[in-house]
């Protein structure tokens, strides 16, 4: 993968400029003590009107063109250049499937955005969001499950396109469920033609296997028959939560209700895929196990930065020396001043 930064201008040596501020003192100093006089009057009031005009003008010429040579002298010693880097980007990457529980026990509300109380599917949809974001190099897809798993998005680069698919994951666009075994399998098939150095799925779900044709454990020494690692998340509290219901009049209110998932299971799908099994009872320790996992499986870079640049500093040599040569012919021969 590789990247080329459009084409600016920049100086190789920008300090040089700094010379430029003194050419204002230059012109300043040269304004107020000027040159020793050729001739001595003992009066200039019949002189004062010859010429006054057209001489002074010649003079501020004179000038501008000194102050212009100089500066197009100073801006070459900064040398210009036009180009731009090119950066190559050679990574190892990791493709990684997401496997997230959208079953009906996903709206009970015990983690936190910020200071308001949300469900579990909002929190993790939201650390979920950060975690694709922190690898832009991996290839990551989604597979979605309740009753049975579906796909949301295949594996990608296209990060900004997947985290708007994540966007759109709701409740209630399957039978609901918790189809644990289903949801490996379909999130292994979709690794399992990959070349990728490493591959890996995250499983996260609230609850126990009660769904689906394949068993959690058969599904995963299917998986890890095929190079897959498998890492669990056993999201939400394990015991009583606030739980949304319609009233007969159409409100939301709340009731604790019990629920419960099979830790042990999630524990001997890490273990037999060399996995590792994290318990996020609240959105801060769901944000740690998504850091944890992402510092477990860094991808490997390699960057190759290559510059190409044009010296434009002959240019504005040139032009110095133009202006400098014609400011010294004009004042031999046009603007002659007295000796």
């Amino acid at each position: 993968m590789s990247d080329g930064s459009p084409f600016g201008f920049s100086f190789a040596h920008p300090w040089v400029l700094l010379f430029l501020l003194l050419l204002p003192v230059l012109a300043v100093l040269k304004g107020r003590f000027g040159g020793t006089p050729g001739v001595t009057f003992s009066s200039t009031s019949a002189l004062s009107s010859l010429g006054r005009r057209r001489r002074s003008r010649a003079g501020a010429l004179l000038a501008l063109l000194t102050h212009l040579a100089l500066a197009s002298l100073i801006i070459a010693l900064a040398r210009p250049q036009l180009g731009r880097t090119l950066t190559r980007v050679q990574a190892s990457g990791v493709d990684i499937m997401l496997a997230l529980d959208v079953s009906r026990s996903m709206l009970a509300e015990d983690y936190n955005i910020g200071s308001q109380r949300a469900n579990r599917i909002e929190a993790v949809k939201k650390v979920t969001e950060e975690f694709i974001r922190e690898r832009p190099n991996d290839r990551i897809g989604i597979v979605a499950f309740a009753g049975r798993p579906y796909l949301v998005s295949p594996l990608t680069l296209d990060h900004d396109w997947l985290i708007q698919n994540l966007d759109r994951l709701q409740i209630g666009m399957v039978e609901d469920g918790t189809a644990i075994g289903s949801a490996i399998a379909s999130a292994a098939n979709r690794l399992k033609d990959k070349e990728a150095k490493s591959k890996l799925l995250v499983l996260l779900t609230d609850g126990d296997n009660n769904a689906g044709r394949v068993t959690p454990l058969t599904a995963t020494e299917a998986a890890k028959a095929l190079g897959m690692r498998i890492y669990t998340i056993g999201a939400g509290t394990n015991g009583e939560v606030p739980f949304p219901f319609n009233d007969p009049f159409g409100r939301t209110v709340y009731r604790n209700v019990m629920m419960q998932y099979n830790d042990d299971l999630l524990k001997q799908i890490a273990s037999i895929s060399k996995g590792k099994y994290f318990r996020a009872a609240d959105t801060n320790t769901l944000k740690e196990v998504f850091n944890e996992i992402d510092q477990m499986e860094k991808t490997k870079v390699n960057v190759e930065k290559t510059s190409d640049y044009r010296d434009l500093f002959p240019m504005f040599l040139l032009a110095g020396f133009v202006l400098l040569g014609s400011e010294v012919l004009l004042s031999q021969t046009v603007w002659k001043r007295l000796p």
